[in-house]
């Protein structure tokens, strides 16, 4: 029964019209910055979730579970399910419909900033229809902080399915690309049209199944910070990009003063560019765009011996 209007809660997570009409008797409403959709088609839901391969027990965490159309079918699949939802109305159903189970838990709140302080755990699984507004900095998050899943299925908007899986030399090819691939393999599932969804969005989505990259190396601590810095002036050239680069990490590692960042220590900056990328094999003509992962790996790593930067 609902807390609120005694009356017994039934959805049909299929039905447009249903849900509509849901949303509007128990008084509620869809709020756009909350980029909330609900994914009515029931073949794709299937098929999202059998791409999780899940075993009964396996924990799994679901961002956005909205009205439980998928965590319903994480739930009767087995799972142990932690479920963020950050509207506090869709919670309120959310509790009332899977409560009784013992395998589910809910999360109130932004998970950007609710996340950290869950309890993390060994081949830990994600699913999720991530908003367009969040998709990039929650994964980025997870994977910056080193909390890694075994296994993701993520709805996203096209445009940032096209950016974690592009290659290098291509215009989507960005920091974002080259941290993802630097820890999951990632697999395009199925092109999701808009009326897959309700309310229909402007634009399509791609679900994508992410798997953790085995044998998993160290990550250079420069690593993501090399990343985001090569590619902040895109049209600038990987020896241009380095010179700041350097020069900020050798303030912060209190190697120079920041007063004393001036044209005298112009020769030290340009010595230890000079070396990475004679020793990494990389003309400091190129951008990064044209880089592959491993070129990125590579050069951290110099970097890292250069600059004594401990791990």
């Amino acid at each position: 029964m609902h807390p609120l209007t005694g009356n017994q809660i039934i959805i049909n997570h299929n039905s447009p019209r249903e849900l509509r009409l849901f949303l509007e008797n128990q008084g509620l409403g869809m709020r756009k910055k909350y980029g909330q959709n609900f994914l009515v088609n029931s073949g794709i839901r299937e098929k999202l979730l059998d791409a999780l391969e899940l075993k009964a027990g396996d924990p799994v965490w679901e961002i956005g579970p909205g009205l439980g159309a998928m965590t319903k079918g994480l739930l009767d699949r087995g799972a142990r399910v932690t479920a963020f939802e950050i509207d506090s109305a869709f919670s309120m159903i959310l509790r009332e419909l899977f409560e009784a189970y013992g395998n589910f838990t809910l999360v109130e709140g932004d998970v950007l900033k609710t996340w950290p302080k869950i309890q993390w755990e060994d081949k830990l699984c994600l699913l999720g229809n991530l908003p367009y507004n969040i998709a990039a900095n929650l994964l980025g998050n997870f994977i910056e902080k080193k909390h890694l899943f075994q296994k993701m299925v993520i709805t996203v908007q096209r445009e940032v399915a096209q950016r974690m899986m592009a290659g290098s030399g291509t215009k989507d090819y960005s920091s974002f690309t080259v941290l993802c691939a630097s820890a999951y393999k990632i697999s395009p599932l199925m092109h999701i049209k808009g009326a897959s969804f309700y309310p229909i969005p402007k634009v399509d989505s791609q679900g994508l199944r992410l798997d953790l990259l085995p044998g998993q190396k160290k990550t250079p601590q420069l690593f993501y910070p090399l990343v985001r810095s090569l590619f902040a002036s895109r049209r600038k050239t990987i020896q241009n990009n380095l010179l700041n680069f350097v020069s900020s990490v050798m303030i912060m590692n209190k190697t120079m003063p920041a007063q004393e960042a001036s044209a005298k220590m112009a020769s030290a900056i340009k010595a230890v560019v000079s070396e990475a990328l004679e020793r990494s094999g990389l003309s400091g003509s190129r951008r990064a765009e044209s880089l592959e992962i491993e070129d990125f790996f590579n050069l951290a790593e110099i970097l890292m011996e250069i600059l004594s930067c401990g791990q």
